[in-house]
């Protein structure tokens, strides 16, 4: 199951997110900016993070999110109209509140196509790396007769016929956040 780090310093509001998502996710709930830096570690896939919290704002605290270099993806659910203080933010989704069910509920599913569609387009980076070095120092007729070479390039086509089902997901915002995140990442080979 996903798990989600819920960060709202309005308990009742906190609560209404988690039963949105409850049963489908596991849910943490954090009522501060520490709570939530305490709470939030490796195994966290999504946040919904408040940018109004009693100690330490929002931003802060997605700012140390990525300073952590986790692998998470972070909606920024917030009374706050959306201004050009924004750009610098590296979340992935604003949400302007109210927030309904539906709201929190797609909010947390474009969340998780984007987290799969990025870890899957890593590993078709790698194989395809991979294939390139192989082409560039075998001959073909060696390539031919290696079945590891067609267990790559079946990898290679089977990961790449996820990307084209899930891309099919995808809105113009999703778009930009993944290029976002590709020109911010760490290295393709670091994840092979």
């Amino acid at each position: 199951m996903r798990s989600v780090l819920i960060v709202e310093d309005e308990p009742e509001v906190a609560e209404l997110y988690r039963g949105y998502l409850e049963g489908t996710y596991d849910i943490t709930v954090a009522n501060t900016g520490e709570e939530a830096l305490e709470r939030a570690d490796e195994q966290v896939d999504a946040v919904l993070l408040d940018r109004r919290l009693p100690d330490i704002s929002g931003a802060e605290v997605l700012a140390e999110l990525r300073a952590r270099e986790l692998d998470c993806r972070v909606a920024m659910v917030t009374a706050v109209e959306p201004d050009v203080d924004i750009v610098e933010m590296g979340f992935d989704l604003y949400l302007v509140k109210p927030a309904t069910r539906d709201d929190i509920v797609t909010a947390i599913e474009r969340l998780d196509t984007r987290s799969n569609y990025d870890a899957k387009l890593r590993r078709t980076a790698a194989l395809v790396t991979k294939r390139a070095v192989l082409e560039a120092e075998r001959t073909p007729a060696e390539l031919r007769s290696s079945s590891e070479y067609d267990e790559l390039l079946s990898r290679i086509e089977s990961l790449q016929g996820d990307l084209d089902d899930i891309a099919t997901a995808f809105s113009p915002d999703d778009y930009r956040m993944l290029f976002r995140d590709i020109g911010s990442s760490k290295s393709i080979s670091e994840s092979a």
